[in-house]
């Protein structure tokens, strides 16, 4: 509803540094961000700070997943890409249907925001062209990842594997491995780190979805039908029933077993 109601979906630069393919994925964060804080069309830095404050526990850092998370609600991922269909890398950090308090990869300003132990996730993937955002997905993890052990799995296999080649030295780390003393003076070392990626949302959901890329904007949500159906009944007849918002039933393969169908919505909105 925010983003629908919002003025604009052009992207403000952020002036932090000289790379400015970050800074528009900064912009993006505070898009998003701001989005949820219902803070868009705001510009008193006090108020959208006091509406940050009653929305996010955990507004994120530049090294550590989430980017952010709703005070008693979901954490938020958000990804910058250029393209309609390039893939998603998301580095070290495999994709989440849900994120746990007992990821090492969350930092300890993080796990102890607010008493939680497990979040629903949400990606949030802006396609950003020349400072304009041209398309938004909102995407419940749960829609879009396995269950954590299908990546932990592989993770802890690879770890295992490199640990046991013979006549090497290891160090403990929380990548998948470090080789120390690889050469025979002792003072090489390989650091061996996982680099994730997923495949862009239009191609995993193309059967239910086509963005059409002659708009100005458009954003389409993905979220399982029962955590739409849990949302307060104000919040479910206040987007069913505005004229610009398009609300269907879909479903979807499951990402733990796709020959099974899981009932899930689409939110859309568009801009010609």
């Amino acid at each position: 509803m925010n983003i629908e109601a919002a003025a604009s979906t052009h992207l403000a630069e952020i002036n932090s540094g000289a790379n400015r393919i970050n800074n528009m994925g900064e912009a993006l964060e505070v898009f998003v961000k701001s989005a949820f804080a219902n803070a868009l069309d705001e510009a008193d830095v006090d108020v959208i700070a006091h509406k940050y404050d009653g929305t996010f526990s955990y507004g994120g850092n530049a090294n550590n997943i989430p980017d952010a998370m709703i005070l008693g609600g979901d954490a938020i991922e958000v990804k910058k890409i250029e393209s309609f269909n390039s893939g998603i890398p998301l580095n070290s950090s495999y994709p989440k249907d849900k994120l746990y308090a007992d990821d090492h990869r969350i930092n300890q300003t993080c796990r102890n925001s607010e008493g939680w132990s497990v979040k629903d996730m949400i990606y949030a993937i802006g396609v950003v062209q020349q400072q304009h955002l041209k398309h938004l997905w909102l995407i419940d993890g749960a829609c879009y990842a396995a269950e954590r052990e299908t990546y932990t799995r592989i993770e802890q296999t690879i770890s295992c594997g490199v640990n046991k080649i013979a006549d090497v030295e290891f160090s403990v780390t929380k990548e998948l491995g470090r080789v120390n003393k690889v050469d025979p003076l002792g003072i090489t070392y390989l650091r061996i780190r996982g680099m994730w990626h997923i495949e862009n949302p239009n191609k995993v959901f193309q059967q239910i979805y086509k963005i059409n890329q002659k708009n100005t904007f458009s954003l389409a949500a993905i979220i399982r039908k029962s955590k739409y159906d849990a949302m307060p009944e104000s919040d479910k007849q206040a987007i069913e029933k505005h004229a610009n918002i398009e609300v269907k039933p879909i479903k979807i393969q499951n990402p733990n077993n796709p020959v099974k169908r899981l009932e899930a919505v689409l939110i859309h909105i568009s801009r010609s």
